[in-house]
């Protein structure tokens, strides 16, 4: 290690907000950097936004086809499962992203180098986008439905129109406040197609025992309904992003995890929704093969105008969040990949032009396919992650992990290899038989299995290259509190917290923030031969 260390410029340090960060931040939220403990949300906020994405149509449909294939009684244990395990895991992960204010994108730095973690915010922001095509097409097709008069496309068209400007507020400017608003209306609508139904329909207590005739699940029911539900874990990566704007009080990391983001969530998600999805399925007749679409439009015809506003309310709410997710995902990686920087307003565009532009395309049974094999993806990645956060905790409570560009390798071999294995053998279990065989029901849980135990294996040899690269000058420890302090970068002249913040060797170590570190490969190149030489 070389002693010959270069004198540096002073830090330019203030300890209030900058007037134009915080304008940015407004509709920016802070996708490229750490999120300040000032702009943190209270529960109450982050139950208004996140909770959106256990609103939709998706999850009431999601139960009542694991049932038409199971029964109910393995449909409601692993539905059961799915809350305790989805639950604990996202306590976990919606804490460490709160402590460390950091999105998926950077915090996958710390696991895959800053060039490998590129494959995260990628994942998240396809199937983001995949998603808001299926639930604007809902929202679309019942509007064909009711209203007739335009041919479908252009009700794909008014679906996109009116999303993008509900998108392009931030979590804590506008979501929060619209999804919460949204939210009593929604819970009216279930409780209203439940009485409806029962009234009309004259619904017996059937459905609580029902059983398929010709039971065509390789394995137990219940596992098949617990990996089915495994197939959603892009939550898990979800929660990372919206935890981060938590507060750390010991009272909001309690709520946060128990119930904003943990069992309580899902408990709604996954057991009411799926509750209400399984007699409504059972007892609405529909059109063809049960689907989101038919159940939709059983609805639609069973309470009219009010079944309408009722699909519109579940899914616009899951669109905001679709969209949000989609664009601050897409927008961190062509800034990584590509160095471009385009506001949050161009992203949503962009977004909605990508979104309609696949419904109008012959897409939906190969995306459905695609959707399958992109979900081991986060299941995979989720393994690492909480293997990582686990073991740091364990290991080091005290210290921060290591994501900032110019302090870690490209690529993090070793844990890109933990992520790779357990996506390969769970794609290749998926891949080899037909979705209700013993692999597709237990590709998932294998998968899961194979990258966490890799990666544990991984971080116990102490050979992670992604916190390897050793540098002198860090703005974290020049500060009293890098939490509070806010340094000026030099390239954008504006100011964020320490904790955030490099010295940049390409210009005489002047401060540098994350943003502009990512997308300046002047800078990524002096400081990888800044920790060579040290």
């Amino acid at each position: 290690m070389s002693t010959d260390v270069p004198r540096v410029p002073p830090l330019e340090v203030t300890h209030a907000d900058d007037p134009q960060v915080v304008r940015e931040a407004a509709t920016e939220d802070y996708t490229a950097h750490v999120v300040p403990r000032e702009w943190r949300l209270p529960p109450r906020s982050l139950f208004g936004a996140w909770w959106a994405l256990g609103t939709a149509m998706f999850w009431v449909i999601l139960a009542a086809l694991v049932t038409l294939t199971v029964g109910t009684r393995d449909a409601i244990i692993g539905m059961v499962l799915a809350v305790v395990v989805y639950g604990a895991v996202n306590y976990v992960l919606s804490v460490y992203a709160a402590r460390t204010g950091t999105t998926v994108s950077l915090f996958s730095r710390s696991l895959f180098g800053s060039s490998g973690a590129v494959f995260a915010p990628l994942t998240i922001a396809a199937i983001a986008i995949w998603f808001a095509v299926f639930e604007g097409s809902v929202i679309a097709v019942a509007f064909e439905h009711y209203f007739g008069g335009l041919d479908l496309s252009l009700w794909y068209l008014v679906v996109v129109l009116y999303s993008i400007p509900l998108a392009i507020g931030g979590i804590r400017a506008f979501l929060d406040k619209f999804n919460r608003f949204l939210f009593p209306f929604y819970v009216l609508g279930l409780v209203a197609v439940v009485v409806w139904t029962v009234v009309e329909l004259d619904a017996s207590s059937g459905w609580l025992t029902y059983q398929p005739e010709m039971p065509s699940v390789a394995g137990p029911g219940w596992l098949f309904a617990f990996g089915v539900y495994m197939g959603d874990w892009v939550l898990m990566m979800a929660t990372w992003d919206f935890a981060r704007f938590g507060r750390t009080s010991r009272r909001d990391v309690r709520t946060n995890g128990w119930f904003t983001f943990g069992p309580g969530f899902y408990l709604f998600t996954i057991v009411v929704n799926g509750l209400i999805g399984i007699f409504v399925a059972l007892t609405i007749p529909t059109e063809g093969p049960l689907s989101e679409i038919s159940s939709v439009i059983g609805i639609v015809e069973l309470m009219g105008i009010w079944g309408l506003l009722f699909v519109w309310i579940s899914q616009t709410r899951i669109n905001t969040a679709n969209f949000y997710l989609a664009t601050s995902n897409l927008a961190n990686v062509f800034a990584q990949t590509f160095k471009l920087k385009l506001p949050r307003v161009a992203w949503v565009v962009i977004v909605g032009a990508i979104v309609y532009v696949i419904m109008l395309s012959d897409v939906f049974s190969y995306l459905l396919i695609a959707l399958r094999y992109t979900s081991v993806l986060c299941v995979t990645w989720t393994a690492c992650a909480l293997v990582f956060v686990l073991r740091h905790k364990v290991r080091d409570r005290a210290t921060r992990p290591e994501w900032r560009s110019g302090r870690v390798a490209a690529v993090n071999w070793q844990s890109l290899l933990a992520w790779g294995l357990g996506t390969g053998v769970g794609m290749l279990m998926i891949g080899i038989d037909e979705q209700t065989s013993w692999s597709a029901t237990l590709a998932l849980p294998v998968a899961f299995v194979v990258s966490a135990i890799t990666e544990l294996i991984v971080l116990s040899t102490g050979k992670t290259d992604a916190s390897g690269l050793s540098r002198p000058h860090d703005p974290r420890h020049e500060v009293d509190d890098p939490w509070e302090a806010r340094v000026r970068c030099h390239r954008c002249e504006k100011a964020y917290i320490a904790v955030e913040m490099d010295r940049d060797p390409s210009n005489e170590h002047r401060a540098i923030c994350a943003s502009c570190a990512q997308t300046s490969p002047t800078f990524v190149r002096q400081a990888r031969r800044e920790a060579a030489e040290y």
